[in-house]
């Protein structure tokens, strides 16, 4: 309600004036705050404060625009009831907590959203949004002096008022061992297990994060290596989160059902481990250096950084954040094991498990007690350094390029940018793919790259890991649908020594059958998962409809069938013809001096064999005829019906491209044409969203909503009927120029961090016309016409030719 109106913008000014000043805003409320935040270029704050105090301290709240809205989260609320991740963290806070609110479900219940009244709002509005209990953080390339007197102008008229304070009921002491099992519709289980910890003041806060790094941060933490690496768990992590008034410490896997007691005997060694011996030297640097480079990536955002001072500041004042930098670096072994020995109690452990209808034995509390109480012997072990010696630099003969350092060696071509701000460096080597996997073996790729993470000579995975996680960072293979590669974002003064563990990782993979297994069920358990996920399995089986079981048609990771297919001959085969056999980009973008990296990067990677520019991937064309439409669809046990929509559009190297893009600025977001339409005036969704695909092969304009399953048909028929008027008329000026001002804006917005700037370099170099691209991106946007607008629209939309990939909800029948 906070977007829609106050008494000078009507319903829908807010998201649209913001749009039109280059921005995008949302808000998010957690157990212990709600944010709203504004991020756009620099030079139209006062235009952002100016929208963000009206609504802050004006909102209407009015009532039949709250009807609308409650039907709308109401959508959101069953969305969540269908995300079984989301399902079972909140099941375990109710469990852990009796009677402090954390245990409450965060977004309601249908019942009781339903119910509210606009006076049970506008109280709740008048008691909490009043400025003893606001903190506005502007964060950006503003003038301090000029930015404060604009909030000083904008907030100093806000009237005081006592605003309520109203802590949460104190949790009573108790110890005791708890569990719960729930079941329904999904592939694998969600197990999550936790413990209740301290708030986030005290003293036993960093100790308990850098726990947590130990057992559950990165591919060398001790969890990952005894239940990831095994196979035991698809995916597993640890966190300790502490929301002001508590804390929590958390163990979340996704695991198959039947090797549920194995994932908790693992979780209990290691947790009683590391109580009983604490961190070795190296475990703590490694997690001391993850957390290091966390803390500055979270500040290298502005909302990041904004939200960061902000939660400083109503803990106490931002020095805090400091204070944490210093306390996460000096950090002992002792402390650590004195602070997982105190908290994370065998006898105090609660547990939930998500499990699939018909797998898996229910979770009692007397097994979770058993299983805790006599953990296994862990042999305790450092993984070896990889035998990688440091390579000197090598000067290169390198030209500037729109802000890029470009240097060509024989086999690579190395581009390094500089990007100031937080101490951290994202560093790459790619590949573009220039033939699609066979469809017999896809998801061959993504096991070549993945498994090439896993082991290379010398050194196995848990050594590589260990390696790169004390530089900072984590190795990330990456195998896209038109790019291959491995990357790594670490503390900007290690960037010699991962490039020499990056290069023998590319070069030098030593495929273990035994790694390339665990790697391959891990891919086979996770494309099982997908058809769980409501936003992304609707778009994959949209695909699928309109490629076929070709190329975009059949998901990067593979599927069951052909994942079991790939021998390892394969994967060699495809490492030396695919990966090694191309001429590859370096990259290297964050806190380095261009000239030197680029020399260091030299030195690693001179040597690599001679590689001519390789050639452009072929076109792909859809199997669904002109004037037809192919559905895929599947039916499960979900609170929501989810569809995408898919029509043939501009391909990524198509000069239409930046229309399309337009157009999907204009269709969708906040304050969108199809946002309007669908939400707020039916209130059909939560989520409504346009975007425009585009690939190397093929391109696509692309629609989405998850709606009541009862109105699968209404939503539809409104849906075609707002793409048909797009295809049919111009859209207006207002609307174009908004859009383009909001491209204009986002461009500058987007490259905020390092990973996003390597991956727009990235993006130019091997997929686009060259970095020419990075030097102006708005100058695109703001060349088209609204006729450019409908013409792409009445060539996409227009000719009935689309794809849809639907997921409906309800129990599918026997």
């Amino acid at each position: 309600m906070f977007f829609k109106g106050t008494p000078t913008r009507g319903v829908g000014a807010v998201a649209r004036e913001t749009r039109a000043a280059g921005g995008y805003l949302n808000a998010s409320t957690s157990y212990d705050r709600t944010e709203y935040y504004v991020v756009l270029p620099a030079r139209n704050l006062a235009a952002a404060l100016d929208i963000q105090a009206d609504a802050l301290q004006r909102s209407v709240l009015d009532a039949d625009e709250l009807a609308r809205e409650l039907q709308v989260i109401i959508q959101e609320a069953r969305r969540k009831r269908d995300t079984a991740g989301a399902v079972a963290y909140e099941t375990l806070h109710e469990l852990m907590y009796d009677a402090h609110r954390m245990r409450r479900w965060r977004i309601g219940h249908e019942a009781q959203l339903a119910g509210f009244t606009r006076d049970d709002l506008a109280g709740y509005y008048a008691s909490r949004y009043v400025p003893a209990r606001t903190i506005v953080a502007i964060v950006g390339d503003v003038d301090e002096e000029e930015a404060l007197a604009l909030g000083r102008r904008m907030y100093g008229g806000w009237p005081a008022a006592d605003g309520a304070v109203d802590r949460s009921p104190a949790e009573p002491e108790r110890r005791d061992v708890r569990a719960r099992t729930l079941r329904g519709d999904v592939a694998q289980a969600e197990l999550v297990v936790g413990w209740r910890t301290v708030p986030p003041l005290d003293p036993d806060a960093i100790p308990l994060e850098v726990a947590a790094a130990v057992l559950g941060a990165g591919r060398g933490s001790w969890l990952y290596r005894r239940l990831r690496d095994s196979g035991t768990v698809t995916s597993i992590a640890a966190h300790s989160y502490a929301p002001t008034e508590v804390g929590t410490f958390t163990v979340a896997a996704e695991v198959e059902p039947e090797q549920v007691d194995a994932a908790l005997a693992g979780i209990a060694a290691e947790v009683a481990r590391l109580g009983a011996d604490g961190p070795a030297a190296e475990d703590l640097e490694r997690a001391v250096s993850l957390l290091r480079a966390r803390w500055a990536r979270r500040l290298e955002p502005m909302e990041g950084r904004a939200s960061a001072l902000a939660t400083a500041e109503a803990l106490g004042d931002v020095a805090l954040l400091d204070r944490e930098y210093a306390a996460i670096s000096s950090v002992t072994p002792d402390a650590v094991r004195a602070a997982a020995a105190r908290w994370l109690d065998p006898g105090a452990v609660s547990a939930v498990v998500y499990l699939p209808e018909g797998r898996g034995t229910d979770l009692a509390a007397g097994r979770v007690a058993g299983i805790f109480a006599a953990p296994g012997a862990v042999t305790p072990d450092v993984p070896a350094p990889p035998p990688v010696a440091a390579r000197p630099s090598r000067t290169v003969t390198a030209s500037d390029r729109f802000g890029v350092r470009v240097a060509a060696l024989d086999g690579a071509d190395i581009l390094v940018r500089r990007k100031p701000g937080v101490p951290l460096v994202t560093l790459g080597i790619y590949v573009p793919r220039i033939e699609p996997d066979p469809p017999e073996l896809a998801g061959l790729g993504a096991l070549a790259v993945r498994s090439a993470a896993r082991g290379a000579v010398g050194a196995d995975g848990a050594s590589l890991a260990f390696a790169f996680e004390l530089l900072g960072g984590t190795l990330a293979p990456a195998a896209g649908a038109d790019s291959a590669g491995l990357g790594v974002s670490l503390l900007a003064e290690r960037l010699g020594d991962a490039a020499a563990l990056l290069r023998l990782v590319f070069t030098e993979p030593r495929f273990d059958p035994h790694a390339v297994e665990a790697e391959r069920r891990a891919l086979i358990n996770e494309a099982e998962q997908a058809a769980d996920d409501m936003f992304r399995y609707p778009f994959q089986l949209a695909y699928s409809a309109a490629f076929g079981e070709r190329s975009y048609g059949v998901p990067v990771g593979g599927i069951p069938h052909t994942l079991r297919a790939i021998t390892l001959a394969d994967i060699r085969r495809w490492h030396e013809r695919s990966l090694t056999g191309l001429r590859s980009a370096v990259i290297a973008v964050g806190d380095v001096d261009p000239a030197r990296a680029a020399d260091a990067l030299a030195g690693v990677f001179h040597d690599l064999p001679l590689r001519a520019a390789p050639p452009r991937a072929a076109p792909l064309d859809w199997i669904v005829p002109p004037g037809a439409t192919a559905e895929r669809a599947v039916t499960r046990d979900r609170a929501q019906t989810a569809f995408a929509m898919a029509f043939p559009g501009p391909a990524r190297r198509d000069p239409a491209r930046y229309a399309a893009e337009v157009w999907a600025a204009v269709a969708s977001g906040l304050g969108g044409r199809l946002f309007d339409a669908l939400r707020e005036q039916r209130s059909l969704a939560y989520t409504v969203l346009a975007s425009a695909w585009q690939r190397a092969r093929a391109g696509a304009l692309v629609t989405y909503i998850a709606t009541a399953p009862e109105r699968e048909e209404e939503a539809r028929a409104a849906m075609l009927t707002e793409l048909e008027i797009f295809a049919a008329e111009r859209v207006s000026e207002g609307e174009l120029a908004q859009a383009i001002e909001y491209l204009a804006g986002q461009s500058e917005v987007e490259r905020q961090s390092g990973a996003a700037v390597a991956g727009e370099i990235l993006d130019a170099w091997l997929l686009g016309e060259g970095l020419e691209e990075t030097d102006d991106p708005a100058a695109a946007f703001r060349a088209v016409t609204a006729e450019e607008v409908r013409t792409v629209a009445a060539a996409s939309l227009g000719g009935g030719r689309r794809a849809e990939g639907v997921i409906r909800g309800g129990r599918p029948a026997d």
